[in-house]
């Protein structure tokens, strides 16, 4: 069976599932399903950008997604005037000296021959820039947190349409990429593994703690929306005329009072698909934008090139490419991918909650998707976006339904009965690892497999 036809029939089982599901369970369910398969598969077209591309391990996903959440909050936010007020300026000069220090460092070990004056130089620049820094920084921090820490305590943003944060967010996301990549792309590939798990650690601990910056534990809520709310849809007449027409032939039946009742019922149900409906077209727009071009640079002089890298560097070297400097380059790449998924999650969630950053949901779970879609296949990551949040969300249900229709026979009152139903809601883990176990048993290229063209 060629490619094409994995692909068209995979996809075509996605496509009857959403269906089944949007049958049995409701539409809206559906689409919600919908939104976070597109939101998932660009996140795991980052990781196969990096992996698939140019094997490199990058296990701190979830740090990358966070600073794309945390781009949403500082680009939509409103600045907090009473915040900048009592602290902008100590802060600014914190970053001077915090910035002054990286550079003079720099500078000292560029400039001063290896040895220990070196080492004393820059230990020295660092300490002394290090304690100005924190000596301007911890009051500007205390005065900005005590702006009405209830409601803000921190800086705000720019009060910008949230959807530029999906730009903001890849950049964002690139920077620390770049910087990671700089200090950590010479490792060896578990090191490497190691190091970006304990950056993005870092990352998600730096979020949780400092407050004037995203709240910290208590959480941004309400951001602003880049599609219509459900609300100002059910008061908006030329929506209710849409709904009225659309169900026309339900409520033909009815009169008076259930009429009425149906039809803001029908609204309801209505305003909540056409906000999904909403968000799925701009996060299929995106998807596709991302899948365009990631196919383009795959099949491009420069991504043969990476693969040529990825497969064998000493060759690759020996023949003159820099192997260091493409790595970096893909790192971004991939990572600027990332940041954009994240900061989408956070404009449809509508709240940046950054304990809700978790190695399992967000690193993980996508490296399943790459690794059962198909690593190095585009269509693959996409795929097992869809398939693997699919089955993520329903395997819940799913196994209550298996547990209880398997325990059926026996009484109410038995304990191995009520132990099982209550502990049914972790057989999504089982349903992952026999997914990915029988994956790699019968297809070790996953399910839409890498395509190696070769000249001939």
């Amino acid at each position: 069976m060629s490619n094409t036809q994995r692909t068209a029939i995979a996809f075509s089982c996605i496509v009857v599932l959403l269906g089944i599901i949007g049958f049995a369970q409701s539409w809206s369910v559906s689409l919600g399903i919908i939104n976070l398969c597109l939101i998932s598969a660009v996140m795991a077209l980052g990781v196969n950008i990096q992996w698939g591309y140019a094997g490199l391990l990058n296990v701190g996903v979830m740090g990358f997604a966070a600073l794309g959440g945390m781009s949403a909050v500082l680009v939509s936010q409103a600045p907090v005037a009473a915040a900048w007020q009592a602290g902008a300026a100590e802060l600014f000069v914190a970053l001077l000296f915090f910035l002054g220090t990286i550079i003079c460092s720099t500078a000292c070990y560029k400039k001063m021959p290896a040895g220990r004056p070196r080492t004393l130089g820059i230990a020295l620049i660092v300490i002394l820039g290090l304690a100005l820094t924190r000596y301007w920084l911890d009051p500007a921090v205390a005065s900005i947190e005590a702006i009405e820490p209830a409601k803000t305590g921190f800086l705000g943003g720019l009060g910008m349409p949230i959807l530029f944060s999906w730009i903001i967010g890849g950049f964002v996301a690139a920077g620390i990429a770049w910087v990671i990549g700089k200090i950590a792309l010479g490792l060896r590939a578990d090191y490497l593994a190691i190091a970006t798990l304990g950056i993005s650690e870092i990352i998600i601990a730096v979020m949780k703690n400092e407050d004037w910056l995203t709240r910290g534990v208590k959480n941004v809520t309400g951001l602003s929306r880049p599609v219509p709310y459900e609300v100002e849809l059910q008061q908006s007449a030329w929506f209710i005329d849409l709904i009225s027409s659309w169900q026309s032939g339900a409520l033909s039946h009815l009169s008076g009072d259930e009429k009425t009742d149906a039809l803001k019922q029908f609204v309801i149900e209505g305003s909540s698909i056409f906000v999904k409906l909403c968000y799925a077209g701009l996060f299929a727009f995106v998807l596709i934008v991302i899948l365009m071009l990631s196919v383009k640079a795959l099949n491009s002089p420069w991504g043969r090139m990476m693969r040529a890298i990825r497969d064998n560097e000493i060759a690759a070297g020996a023949m003159g490419k820099d192997v260091t400097r493409r790595h970096l380059e893909i790192f971004v790449i991939g990572s600027a991918v990332i940041g954009v998924a994240g900061a989408m999650l956070t404009t449809l969630d509508g709240q940046f909650t950054p304990t809700t950053y978790q190695p399992l949901r967000y690193t993980f779970l996508i490296w399943v998707m790459v690794i059962v879609g198909g690593s190095g296949n585009n269509m693959g990551s996409v795929l097992g976006g869809f398939l693997i949040w699919l089955i993520w969300i329903e395997a819940e249900p799913v196994g209550v339904w298996l547990v209880e229709f398997g325990t059926s026979w026996m009484a109410d009152s038995n304990s191995l009965r009520i132990h099982l139903i209550d502990n049914a809601q972790h057989m999504r883990l089982f349903f992952m690892g026999l997914v990915l176990l029988l994956v790699l048993r019968f297809s070790p290229g996953g399910i839409l497999p890498e395509v190696i063209r070769k000249k001939g």
